[in-house]
């Protein structure tokens, strides 16, 4: 995929590795509300959703509304231990340095807030153009529609079958399969089982960077 005009990188799971704590704290809380869960479901159910969704399926699944403040706690208490917790995922600072060459972005379901300060603690925030960071809170819908990439290329000048998008969630991988681009399935910690849709699917780093200079 030497040949693309855009890599769009998804963040947490790609960028930084975010997830089990992130869905830790998640899966803890909506516990509390009643939906019994562990870290390990909460990533299989949400990975790659908005809050909004989360919250959606959530409540769907409750039959019952979740206190309005739950996400504001959320947030609270991920931002508080990404100061030293989060780290970057294992490799892929590298595989930026080696694509320095390459027009690249990131579009990420969490909010604006959350990617700077992600980036920023993992020492990434400078791989990145400011105004290259997009985040779904930007578009109507979130993934698996295919609005925050589309949006993404549009803001980038770049058609998007022109694009390649990085993703670690299925969600994701339908997202931008919808928009028309090609996609890398990211399986650091998803099943690869589960990416089927991407045009390939790597296990990490090293295979990233091998896929985005074919």
């Amino acid at each position: 995929m030497d040949d693309a005009g855009l890599i769009i990188f998804d963040n947490d799971g790609v960028l930084v590795d975010s997830e089990r704590l992130s869905n830790s704290i998640l899966a803890r809380l909506l516990t509390e509300q009643g939906l019994t869960l562990t870290t390990e479901q909460s990533i299989e159910r949400y990975l790659g959703s908005t809050m909004a969704r989360v919250r959606a399926l959530a409540e769907d699944e409750l039959g019952a509304p979740l206190p309005p403040d739950l996400f504001e706690r959320y947030h609270e208490e991920l931002y508080g231990r990404m100061g030293t917790e989060l780290v970057a995922v294992p490799g892929i600072a590298d595989v930026l340095t080696a694509l320095a060459d390459r027009s690249r972005c990131v579009a990420s379901s969490g909010e604006p807030a959350r990617i700077r300060r992600s980036l920023t603690v993992t020492g990434l925030i400078g791989e990145f153009d400011e105004d290259r960071l997009f985040s779904a809170a930007e578009v109507e819908r979130g993934k698996p529609a295919p609005d925050l990439f589309l949006h993404a290329a549009r803001c980038c000048g770049v058609r998007p079958d022109d694009c390649v998008v990085v993703e670690d969630s299925p969600a994701g991988v339908t997202a931008a399969r919808v928009a028309g681009m090609r996609v890398i399935g990211f399986a650091s910690l998803t099943p690869a089982a589960l990416l089927g849709e991407a045009d390939v699917v790597v296990d990490g780093a090293d295979g990233l960077y091998r896929a985005l200079r074919s």
